[in-house]
């Protein structure tokens, strides 16, 4: 990776900042982009005083434009792009029958837009570079989570997305990632909206037991290395994705049974 110009979208906390400091350590050239301008510049001043080479911008991928200048300040900073990592992303918590459709439309504004928007304004600097387009999805993009309906549907359309963006382009040596990371310890959960669109604060699931951000980090880096088109973290995702191919009504089940479990679940 060493040279390589990579941007990361939510980049200020969880993956996209482990990300950050993974292709770092890579001697990458960074561009990190989130909406709090703050924690971007202190990650800024982190890797700068470890040598690294970092430009941020203030990002708000829900706006197509704010997309747009986001690719046009990375060319007209570094005059190339060779990794797309699109991470930013919300999720929630609630049933669909309490839910407000503000809230389903908020998820759907960042974890698809955000990467559709990203990914048209830089493909044609991608394809010239013979780069990477990563969407960090998740297993709800494959099985539908119950209390998730939002971030489930964000998921899979990421991922149809994604899929078609590799096939059109099968011909033009563009590599095109979705990697799904399972359950990982990020601030992802304590910034989940609930029914109204409020955050819900604290996670409701045990972090000690979950990857880490970093270890999903270095897991997606050596995806992009290898040049794989798709990669299911934790044993329990991969587990979730294979059974869900052959046994679905029982999987079915076992995720709501799962997710009933949660403290605090809106299933009943």
């Amino acid at each position: 990776m060493k040279d390589k110009v990579c941007i990361i979208t939510g980049a200020s906390s969880g993956i996209g900042k482990a990300l950050a400091f993974e292709l770092a350590n890579q001697k990458a050239k960074l561009v990190l982009a989130a909406r709090n301008e703050k924690e971007l510049q202190d990650i800024k001043s982190q890797l700068e005083k470890a040598g690294a080479e970092v430009f941020i911008i203030k990002t708000d991928v829900s706006i197509e434009a704010d997309c747009k200048n986001l690719i046009e300040q990375t060319i007209a900073t570094y005059g190339r792009i060779d990794v797309l990592i699109n991470n930013a992303g919300l999720s929630m918590r609630a049933l669909f029958e309490d839910v407000d459709l503000k809230v389903l439309k908020q998820l759907m504004d960042v974890n698809f837009w955000g990467t559709v928007y990203c990914t048209k304004y830089a493909l044609p600097h991608l394809l010239q570079s013979k780069g990477s387009v990563t969407g960090v999805s998740s297993v709800a993009g494959y099985k539908g989570l119950p209390g998730r309906t939002g971030y489930s549907a964000s998921k899979f359309a990421m991922q149809g997305f994604l899929e078609v963006l590799r096939i059109e382009n099968l011909k033009k040596d563009l590599h095109v990632l979705i990697a799904c990371p399972g359950f990982t310890a990020s601030n992802i959960r304590n910034t989940a909206l609930s029914s109204d669109g409020s955050q819900q604060g604290e996670s409701p699931r045990d972090e000690d037991k979950m990857m880490t951000a970093a270890e999903v980090a270095k897991e997606i880096v050596k995806a992009i290395q290898k040049r794989k088109n798709t990669i299911v973290l934790t044993s329990q995702g991969k587990m979730t994705v294979t059974l869900n191919k052959f046994f679905p009504k029982f999987m079915d089940k076992m995720v709501y049974n799962h997710m009933a479990k949660e403290p605090n679940s809106p299933l009943k």
